[in-house]
């Protein structure tokens, strides 16, 4: 709108020395495991979030057909649910939770301590809060990484800006033209640096930590349902304490609930009729 010349903003040596710097301070402080996260974290940033409406409720309905299934047979009847849950009955009608392995090792894991008996709910709960807040660690490191990233690129701007004017100052004395090109240069480099903190790598750091939030509060959802049927609330009341615990912008209505825990489908048929 300016008028500008746009050519001048395209400097490759500045994007070269800000871009090498900042990816090589990432490649320096983080370990191998890190940096897949971060890779796989920002292909989340596209793909959007996978903690939809839809995903709850197929999550209450899981666990409900679970919860029923031990409630009606005995505690002993998931047993083989939760050694081989791909071969599960349940499970294997929710490829999304069998293919998020956390999650369905904290549900398996949880579960099975549960059914052995001589456990109380205290201890269980225990370990799913102390299970919650290592994995929370894990999964804080990668945003952490880049919001520390881009907390640096303003800093590695002002790096090759005064690069960028050592050069000028080699220049003096030449066309007014020349000097002005490489005070433009070094001035892009200052520019690049706050934009890419502010506008890209800062956003994507945030939008990765709120990924870990919603993560965060998947697993809560499941904590709390698991833990009220181990106190021995019937299946139906511990996943309307599970759908309470849904963040209110992804919560499915009671009615949604109920109706999808009472469809009749394949063997859990006998079960919701059972509840």
């Amino acid at each position: 709108m300016e008028k500008g010349q746009i050519a001048v903003l395209l400097q490759p040596a500045e994007l070269i020395i800000i871009g090498g710097a900042a990816l090589g301070t990432v490649l320096t402080a983080n370990p191998m495991h890190v940096l897949k996260k971060i890779a796989s974290g920002l292909v989340g940033v596209v793909k959007g979030s996978s903690y939809t409406r839809q995903r709850y409720l197929d999550t209450l309905k899981m666990m409900f057909d679970l919860l029923a299934k031990s409630r009606k047979e005995g505690a002993i009847a998931i047993e083989a649910d939760t050694e081989e849950p791909d071969k599960s009955p349940i499970f294997s009608r929710y490829p999304q939770f069998i293919n998020d392995h956390h999650a369905r090792d904290f549900v398996c894991d949880t579960m099975r301590m549960a059914i052995t008996g001589g456990v109380s709910s205290f201890d269980v709960d225990q370990m799913m809060e102390l299970d919650m807040e290592v994995h929370h660690h894990s999964a804080v490191q990668p945003s952490a990484a880049l919001t520390t990233m881009a907390d640096a690129l303003p800093g590695l701007g002002i790096v090759a800006a005064v690069l960028g004017i050592v050069v000028t100052m080699g220049a003096l004395g030449g066309p007014p033209e020349e000097i002005g090109k490489k005070v433009a240069s070094a001035l892009v480099g200052t520019f690049l640096g706050i934009l890419l903190c502010y506008g890209l790598v800062g956003p994507l750091g945030s939008n990765m930590a709120k990924t870990v939030d919603e993560e965060q509060s998947y697993y809560h959802v499941l904590r709390v349902m698991m833990l009220a049927f181990v106190k021995g609330t019937s299946p139906m009341l511990a996943v309307e304490m599970g759908r309470r615990a849904i963040p209110e912008h992804v919560r499915p209505d009671f009615f949604e609930v109920e109706k999808a825990c009472r469809e009749k489908v394949g063997e859990p048929q006998a079960v919701t009729q059972a509840a």
